[in-house]
């Protein structure tokens, strides 16, 4: 146990989320919890994680979670592990949820230089309906940047993506200058919904807001495909021909950023299609012809979250490898995405990711408004009064 690497959750305490202060001490050893010396509240170790009052070993709890985002489907965990399928379901929508504010605070902060992103929704097969899923790569660092669940394939579901890729990139002055470039398929919601996310103010000094214009060095690429379907109406057709086309920028520039790059030499979406194939492998609903499907949007949610992160913190990338001299010997190196954005530095293991526990907000004293208040009689009593001369 380490007072110094915890912090006060009591969302009422001046102290809460920062670690550090001196104020975390242990209170119970045996019972694995924690005292604040500035509230005197007590919490427990395991408070913010998923692991929370949970009467399962927290070994167990792991292996079956690693097993769910490897794949694995509930019913074989259930038949392993002898557990309910119920609890494997809470124990997944926890890791889920978890998984999501993770993300929000360390991914989503507005620290990643993004150069080439692309983006793509795929449907999914539920229990009686069909639901979309959009997500979003950034190419270089292979790194995750979020995805959204929705009914329908409406420009909601863009624009709510777009917001998890505008949360993710430094956008502060002269990030563009060297250009981002976005790839998309022939969903026209893409055009507004990127135009949208990152505009940028133009100051003039005047009072009142600013205007939001589109930067100068977006550019935005779409690939729309052909498809041939056969005479017997199948519903899924083979790809005859391509279109690509130049919606922002040029299209000189944006063969210049891919080759700056490395991730080809004309507009494509492979990446995010590749991205797509391994949250199909990963992701238990997502599987062509499989009987494990999920029943509601949420479940759905929480499983995509947990693969996310597992696929940004914990998964060694190929494409990622860097060779190293250690000790006179020509060593390969493998990183993670969040690695190679510069968000963590070793690769994580799915117990570090479930046991993170994130900051609530430092507390901020609130700003005083209007007239200072009048002393009171006492205060005034205290005054000492100055004679006036003659």
């Amino acid at each position: 146990m380490n007072p110094q690497s915890q912090f006060c959750h009591n969302p009422h305490c001046p102290a809460r989320g920062q670690t550090g202060k001196g104020n975390i001490v242990i209170h119970s050893r045996k019972e694995k919890r924690y005292r604040c010396t500035t509230c005197k509240g007590t919490f427990t170790a395991t408070i913010g994680t998923p692991f929370y009052r949970l009467h399962t070993a927290m070994d167990v709890v792991t292996v079956v979670l690693t097993l769910l985002a490897h794949g694995c489907p509930r019913q074989a965990i259930v038949a392993a592990f002898g557990v309910d399928e119920r609890t494997v379901a809470e124990w997944q929508s926890r890791a889920g949820e978890h998984a999501r504010k993770v993300h929000e605070h360390l991914v989503e902060t507005g620290r990643v230089h993004l150069q080439h992103v692309q983006a793509d929704e795929i449907w999914v097969k539920m229990i009686g309906k069909k639901v979309w899923l959009a997500m979003a790569i950034e190419v270089p660092t292979r790194l995750w940047l979020g995805g959204v669940v929705s009914c329908r394939r409406s420009k909601s579901l863009i624009w709510e993506l777009m917001k998890h890729v505008r949360a993710v990139a430094c956008l502060c002055s002269g990030c563009l200058s060297g250009g981002l470039l976005v790839c998309v398929d022939g969903f026209r919601a893409y055009v507004k919904a990127v135009q949208h996310a990152f505009r940028v103010p133009l100051r003039t000094g005047r009072r009142g807001r600013p205007k939001l214009l589109t930067p100068q060095g977006l550019m935005l690429g779409q690939v729309v495909k052909q498809y041939q379907y056969a005479a017997h109406g199948a519903a899924h057709g083979h790809v005859v021909g391509v279109t690509r086309r130049v919606l922002l920028g040029t299209h000189t520039a944006i063969k210049e950023a891919l080759g700056r790059t490395g991730t080809g030499s004309d507009i494509n979406t492979a990446y995010i299609e590749r991205l797509n194939a391994t949250f199909r492998a990963m992701l238990v609903p997502l599987v062509r012809r499989g009987r494990a499907l999920a029943r509601t949007s949420a479940q759905l949610s929480a499983q995509m979250w947990l693969v996310g992160l597992s696929y940004n913190f914990c998964w060694e990338h190929r494409a990622l490898r860097q060779v190293a001299i250690l000790g006179g010997q020509v060593r390969v190196q493998g990183r993670t995405p969040a690695m190679a954005a510069g968000l963590a530095d070793h690769p994580w293991t799915l117990g570090e990711l479930l046991a993170y526990q994130v900051p609530p907000p430092v507390s901020i004293a609130p700003k005083r408004r209007g007239r200072p208040p009048k002393p009171r009689l006492s205060q005034v009593a205290q005054i000492p009064r100055l004679r006036l001369a003659a």
